[in-house]
């Protein structure tokens, strides 16, 4: 029912690319996050999707920082959405309900989505994270202030009709499920996911990865230079180009654990934990996957 990942079970579960094959068949994801301050959250999701193997991958952006995520993009595709700046360049700076009219045209094309990375906590971005998970029938990975979005909205999750994948570190956990006893990672994780119908990956040292069905895998991989911002964005990136392939939930999650872990540990080999950076991690996913 649960055991340790290795390399073994990411190599036979990693989704196999044929030679006769085209964009369309790996997927259509969107991303949709940031917020004034945070433009580089949804950018380095989208990032580590293209890199893990995503078809197509959408960035659904504020207005405001939509120039400062393009200038960056060039194998993704950013688009600007409705936001509370009033083209001010210090105000506001987070989605305002009028973005909901785009992004459900997006929702139409897309089939994998990467929900909450910089996106900021007002009630309009609450709104758009909980209207999202209703319209939404493919996966949707919720992380960051995805996930904040439903603390005291649970129902939310547990009427969703398609999968849904959270990715929390402690405190997010905390504020979605309440303060747990100490030293119970492993059973407050998978009780939730089990009560919930959801994927679970809690973060942090050990990071634990709960399936509803009781199944659960602890990871093994990464080190203390994930220990900075922009970590879980990539690793929210990595897990939806795994659905966007073809991957069942709960092994999208656990292959996306593991790859993150090992492509840390190759930026701490070739690097050192004190300097690299989340995009180090990225660049090193290249390593990874050439071993499996």
């Amino acid at each position: 029912m649960g055991r340790i990942t290795d390399i073994g079970y990411v190599r036979d579960a990693l989704p196999r690319r044929k030679p006769d094959s085209h964009k369309g068949d790996y997927g259509k994801l969107l991303v949709l996050g940031g917020s004034r301050g945070y433009s580089g959250a949804p950018y380095m999701a989208a990032q580590a999707a293209a890199r893990s193997g995503a078809g197509l991958v959408w960035i659904g952006v504020p207005s405001c920082i939509y120039t400062a995520v393009a200038s960056k993009c060039t194998d993704t595709m950013p688009f600007p959405l409705p936001d509370d700046s009033g083209q001010s360049s210090w105000k506001g700076g987070t989605l305002t309900i009028e973005a909901m009219e785009p992004i459900k045209e997006k929702i139409k094309t897309a089939q994998v989505f990467v929900i909450g990375p910089g996106l900021g906590r007002t009630g309009d971005t609450s709104h758009i994270v909980r209207s999202c998970m209703k319209l939404c029938t493919g996966p949707v990975v919720l992380d960051a202030d995805g996930i904040n979005a439903l603390a005291g909205h649970l129902d939310d999750l547990d009427s969703r009709q398609g999968w849904t994948i959270l990715t929390p570190h402690e405190g997010e956990f905390s504020r979605l499920a309440g303060p747990g006893k100490p030293g119970c990672r492993l059973k407050a994780a998978r009780d939730f996911a089990e009560h919930h119908g959801c994927v679970l990956v809690l973060k942090g040292h050990r990071t634990v990865v709960a399936s509803p069905d009781g199944r659960f895998m602890i990871n093994t991989t990464g080190n203390s230079g994930l220990s900075k911002g922009g970590s879980g964005d990539v690793l929210s990136g990595i897990i939806a180009a795994m659905l966007c392939q073809g991957a069942q939930p709960f092994e999208a999650a656990v292959m996306g654990v593991w790859i993150h872990g090992a492509a840390a540990d190759y930026s701490a080999s070739r690097l050192d934990e004190y300097s690299m950076g989340p995009m180090d991690v990225v660049d090193d996913l290249t390593s990874v996957f050439r071993t499996l």
